[in-house]
């Protein structure tokens, strides 16, 4: 039976995989034409599982692949120019000894097997070059080199790519590789981002024969749910396979590892293939340690302008340009943390804007907020269910209470929907989660999903801007319900008008649906 996968490469016959088919053939069309290109993108993204179908792909119409991976690989493999040569020989002859190479004559063996010999000795690249084209002049060789950031602070590989582009730009002369491939994190022309500064002057020429490499790699709703009525129809189940496979695509904007994971948990706990099930998976990746998080939180670390700009954009609805030549920006892009979204910057997905948010509070928890939100928890569950209506009129009285007696400290409307969560978080913590309607978070207002026991609960926070704008956002907010099927939702509104009376305010109708909301 297939499992799901999230850890190496995924094989058709043993894991649950989306079909990739028409991205890979994408990908073919590319080395068909004689591109030189590096499939870049965050960790767990299916670099390798894409380079593994295409191998399979291109073996089919005879082409000899090199695959070869530098994970793994010691330092002392890329000390100088020949060690980098070397080991690239031994890896081609290790694929051609395990047969893992396709449609390659006994001369290229050959030719392979006594250039590994001279290397073992010495080697310089006229040699190994000169031995490459009397190997592609027979065959149709495309070199694939995967985990490539592990060579990316040699000096030495530099230097291999440079002299691979001046193999390259001759092939119209002379026979070379049909096609270069490099996978990654790092896009060869941003190898510099790892490179130390004194090797600086090494990154002019090797990158400019890179065609750009746009193909989308995320996984689609219909992908997801193809995929899921394999496993439906193996396990003779019965759920609806399209709900739950745009739920996954919703929090996961097709992330592979992501997806992948969330059907990986509700197998293996056995959740129910519905709203809840996911809601359970989200919950339990939200609280699990991984290297994407893990990472993730490195880079924020290294660089804590994009800390700063997240926190703006999560917490204030602050827009920020997407400016590509930006060194935090790039970054971020690379690693699938952030995207470009109408020229502004976006989190890249559901699942990790709110592991950021997360992240975020968990810095605020000496707040009196946070502490007073761990004393008040007992009070809004009940039943499994949230009493929200006390829990915001609780948090209406605290609200007043700290900033009556604190006079020092003058209330921003920046940090009004931080202290919100920041109370919210110790009450659903461990056992539910939330997370932000995108288009609905700017600087006056966001709606707060919160999931909780497979319950969901739409607050909308917003700036008090008048009664126009007010009934603005409960016509919206009755939108967002009929989008969830709820029937009540709240409103949590942060006046500043000396004037203003707050408090919980008695429930209105409209359209149907029951509006409770409070005044800060």
């Amino acid at each position: 039976m297939k499992t799901f996968n999230t850890a190496g490469t995924c094989r058709p016959n043993e894991h649950y995989m989306v079909d990739t088919t028409e991205r890979v053939e994408i990908i073919r069309k590319m080395v068909a034409k004689g591109d030189y290109f590096c499939i870049n993108r965050g960790r767990q993204y299916g670099k390798t599982t894409t380079l593994a179908a295409l191998q399979r792909t291109l073996e089919q119409s005879g082409y000899t692949v090199f695959s070869l991976s530098f994970e793994g690989m010691a330092e002392g493999a890329f000390l100088n120019l020949n060690t980098v040569l070397f080991k690239l020989v031994q890896k081609i002859n290790d694929c051609i000894l395990w047969d893992e190479v396709k449609n390659i004559s006994e001369t290229s063996k050959a030719l392979l097997d006594e250039l590994e010999k001279r290397a073992e000795e010495s080697i310089d690249d006229v040699v190994f070059f000169r031995t490459m084209s009397k190997v592609c002049k027979t065959e149709k060789v495309v070199l694939f080199i995967d985990e490539v950031d592990q060579a990316s602070n040699s000096a030495s590989f530099i230097q291999f790519l440079g002299l691979l582009r001046e193999m390259y730009l001759k092939r119209d002369t002379r026979p070379t590789f049909l096609s270069v491939i490099l996978a990654g994190v790092y896009d060869i022309k941003n190898l510099k981002l790892k490179m130390r500064h004194e090797d600086q002057h090494q990154y002019n020429s090797p990158w400019n024969i890179a065609v750009p490499f746009d193909v989308d790699m995320s996984l689609s709703a219909k992908g997801i749910t193809d995929m899921l009525a394999e496993y439906k129809a193996d396990h003779n189940l019965s759920f609806d396979e399209v709900f739950v496979g745009q739920m996954i695509r919703d929090y996961t904007a097709g992330y592979p590892f992501l997806v992948s994971r969330i059907c990986q948990i509700i197998d293996t706990e056995s959740y129910t293939w519905d709203k809840e099930g996911v809601l359970k998976a989200v919950n339990a990746i939200l609280v699990e340690r991984n290297t994407l998080f893990d990472n993730m939180i490195k880079k924020l670390d290294e660089y804590p302008e994009l800390k700063q700009v997240l926190k703006g954009i999560l917490f204030s609805g602050k827009l920020k340009s997407y400016n590509p030549d930006e060194k935090y920006i790039q970054m971020a892009t690379m690693f699938n943390y952030i995207v470009s979204k109408e020229g502004k910057i976006a989190i890249a997905c559901r699942i990790m804007e709110t592991r950021l948010y997360n992240l975020f509070i968990s810095e605020e928890e000496n707040s009196s907020f946070f502490m007073q939100g761990q004393i008040d928890k007992s009070q809004f569950i009940k039943d499994g269910m949230i009493d929200v209506p006390h829990l915001l009129e609780r948090f209406v009285v605290h609200m007043n209470q700290t900033y009556k007696m604190d006079h020092d400290n003058e209330f921003i409307e920046n940090d009004a929907r931080k202290v919100f969560l920041t109370y919210l978080r110790p009450v659903i913590n461990g056992i539910g989660s939330y997370h932000i309607e995108e288009q609905t978070r700017d600087h006056d207002r966001m709606d707060v999903v919160i999931d909780y026991l497979g319950k969901q609960y739409v607050i909308e926070l917003k700036i008090w801007r008048g009664n126009a704008y007010n009934e603005r956002g409960e016509e919206q907010l009755c939108r967002y319900l009929e989008y969830f099927d709820l029937k009540e939702g709240y409103l949590l509104s942060f006046c500043f008008n000396k004037t203003k009376q707050s408090g919980l305010l008695p429930p209105v109708e409209i359209n149907g649906r029951r509006l409770i909301e409070a005044i800060v």
